[in-house]
């Protein structure tokens, strides 16, 4: 059963609506179909976005709380392992 949707306007401005619509000439496909598209795509990206922030923040707030943390250059020699016969283990966090 498909997702049930709802009707919503959208302004563009003159030359916006027209490099749309050469777009959706070009793919073969409408306007509408490309800006539907488009809006989905931006509300994945703002939510992925707002989740990073969220785990950022509860990261800090870890920290502020337990002062654990792994230095910059523990966490650089192991990103600088990965794919190397000597790959490093994961930086263990210290106060």
């Amino acid at each position: 059963m498909p997702t049930p949707t709802a009707p919503m306007s959208l302004r563009l401005n003159i030359a916006a609506r027209e490099r749309l619509q050469k777009l959706a000439e070009r793919q073969k496909r409408s306007a509408h179909a490309l800006a539907t598209e488009a809006v989905y795509d931006m509300i994945e990206k703002k939510e992925r976005e707002h989740a990073w922030f969220e785990s950022c923040d509860a990261a800090l707030k870890h920290f502020d709380e337990t002062g654990l943390h792994a230095t910059h250059a523990e966490v650089t020699a192991w990103m600088d392992s990965w794919g190397t016969d000597k790959e490093l283990p994961v930086p263990v966090c210290h106060p």
